[in-house]
This record gives structure tokens, C-alpha cells and sequence, in this order.
């Protein structure tokens, strides 16, 4: 498992920012307290493809998962690979509960609460994808720390994914783009970016969709990137 100094920049050892906002609605509480248990992931112990779904699948991870409409679509595409989400907003995980429901889907295990805390108890190697959609900019200098780009989750991202893993990430916010851009420039010996020309971090590839906060941004006339790094 990595290991990480003191004052490593791993960006969240606690949670920032709120994680709730309206009241949930009657269903959606039923479906937090009925059928969140049954997905969730383990508080203990390694976090394996076998020790969640019992064999040896594929496994995708999903850091700040919103809504989860990203998450079922991919789950929905691939139902003999395995996917596990982290997101500190309970909304977005009463969302997506229903979107699991609704699509009867087995192959998906939630946390609520810090990605990096599960990502940790992940088997290095184990990750063929993980995904990173329109993260928390943070937007001040003073909060840079905070961002989840940044050379501790890196390096923790690069462990956990398998050689040839992908690691794909979108954002919306240009300091958050050249930030990710600069800091991912630090780990050449880590990921190789996947673009030859500019239409490669303009428009997603297949397989990955718009979420909502997306089709938010470009409505309200921002500019999505997409970036996808390989794993060396």
C-alpha cells in the first residue's frame, strides 16, 4: 500500500464544503436508508473486485460522483465490470440510488464520504479506470491544497491503476484546467496524456457522457475539457 510523508499534499484529509443541501424527499430517504446499506462499500478491510462482487472483474472508480448519471450509464455499458463511486454529498448519493434502482444495477458499490480513504484500501495495480468529472476548482491560490489534482493523489492514482489503466478527468474552470495540466506535467513518468490535437481534450470520447453539471457549464456558456491520461 503507498505510503505518504508528513505534509504530503494528499489534498483532503477531512471534507470541505457542505454535504447535504434540501431536504430529501420521502423516496429518496427510503432509498438511503434501505438500499445504500446494501451497496455500500466496506468500513474495513482491502477493497477488491473479489471482495466486493467475488470474482476477479475489471474495476472502475468514480471520485466525486454527483448525481450519478456518469456512473449507471458506465455501469449500465459494461455489467461484467465492477464500479465503485465515493461522493460526500448525500443528494448526489439519493440521486444515484435511484439510478441504480432504476436500473437494476449489481455491479455498483457507494461510499459517502472521502474518496482518498477508500482509494487507500484499493490493492495497487487493481484500477482499470478512474474517473475525476468537474472536481471542486477551488479557485483561490490560498485553497490550492484542497484540490484533488494535486502530487499525492496523483502518485495514489497512479498506484492503484493497473499499467494501461486510464485516468480521465473534466473541468469546466481554466484554472483548474491548467492547474491539472501543470501539476499532471510532474508525473511524465507516471501518465501519458492522451491527446495529439486540440479536439482530443475538447469533446468527450465514447463512452463518456455529459453529466449534468456538464450540460450545466456549457449552457451557461463554459467550456468543458476532457482530459484522459494512460497509466505507464
Amino acid at each position: 500500500m503507498t505510503a505518504f510523508k508528513p505534509g504530503d499534499p494528499l489534498t483532503i484529509n477531512r471534507l470541505y464544503g457542505r454535504s447535504s443541501g434540501h431536504k430529501l424527499r420521502q423516496g429518496q430517504q427510503e432509498l438511503v436508508e434501505g438500499l445504500l446499506p446494501q451497496l455500500a462499500v466496506p468500513a474495513q478491510g482491502e477493497i477488491s473486485a473479489r471482495a466486493l462482487f467475488g470474482d476477479e472483474r475489471p474495476l472502475h472508480f468514480e471520485i466525486g460522483f454527483g448525481s450519478g448519471e456518469h456512473l449507471a450509464y458506465r455501469a449500465d455499458l459494461l455489467p461484467d465490470h465492477g464500479f465503485i463511486g465515493a461522493e460526500p454529498f448525500l443528494n448526489g448519493v439519493a440521486t444515484a440510488l435511484g439510478h441504480i434502482r432504476d436500473g437494476a444495477l449489481r455491479n455498483v458499490r457507494l461510499h459517502m464520504g472521502d474518496a482518498l480513504e477508500v482509494l487507500r484500501r484499493v490493492p495497487d495495480g487493481a484500477l482499470t479506470m478512474l474517473y475525476l468529472l468537474h472536481p471542486d476548482p477551488w479557485p483561490k491560490a490560498r485553497h490550492a491544497k484542497r484540490r484533488m489534482v494535486n502530487d499525492g493523489p496523483v502518485r495514489l492514482f497512479a498506484d492503484k491503476l493497473k499499467p494501461g489503466g486510464e485516468l480521465r478527468i473534466a473541468t469546466d474552470h481554466p484554472v483548474y484546467l491548467e492547474w491539472t495540466l501543470m501539476t499532471m506535467q510532474r508525473h511524465t513518468d507516471r501518465f501519458e496524456w492522451l491527446a495529439e490535437r486540440p479536439r482530443d481534450f475538447l469533446e468527450p470520447v465514447g463512452g463518456w457522457i455529459e453529466t449534468r453539471y456538464g450540460a450545466k457549464s456549457r449552457r451557461e456558456g463554459r467550456r468543458p475539457y476532457y482530459l484522459r491520461y494512460r497509466k505507464l
